[in-house]
């Protein structure tokens, strides 16, 4: 299988020289993620719609790439302020509640302040899984 690059458009992808996903034997690697809405170009400044723009960003590259939320197997969240953490936990549970992926969140600082919230994914392909959503 040819590796397969996805893009979201982000302004980020081509200035720092990578793609949203990649897509290699039957394997999605979903970049670090952050909740700019691609069509306008803006994002919120609050960390609960960053989240679920940002699970809306990551759910459209994994259906591009021939998979889907429910493929995920692997989760990374990376969050400036460990203790906001616990106000995004709803909706990681509405995305991620009946897939239950491994999981680890790290505190650090992300490129720029606007940045609440930063997530990656991994996710197989070919289950078949992306028809439930």
């Amino acid at each position: 299988m040819p590796r397969q690059l996805i893009t979201s458009g982000s302004k980020f992808e081509e200035k720092i020289a990578y793609s949203r996903a990649v897509v290699v034997d039957g394997w999605v690697f979903v970049s670090g993620t952050t909740g700019y809405n691609y069509e306008t170009g803006k994002i919120s400044g609050d960390i609960v719609e960053q989240t679920e723009q940002t699970m809306i960003n990551i759910d459209k590259a994994l259906r591009e790439a021939g998979s889907s939320i429910f493929e995920v197997v692997r989760v990374k969240y990376v969050l400036p302020d460990r203790n906001s953490f616990p106000i995004v936990w709803p909706v990681l549970r509405k995305w991620l509640g009946d897939v239950r992926p491994a999981a680890t969140m790290v505190q650090a600082a992300l490129m720029l302040d606007e940045m609440k919230i930063e997530i990656e994914v991994t996710a197989k392909t070919g289950s078949g899984n992306y028809l439930l959503r």
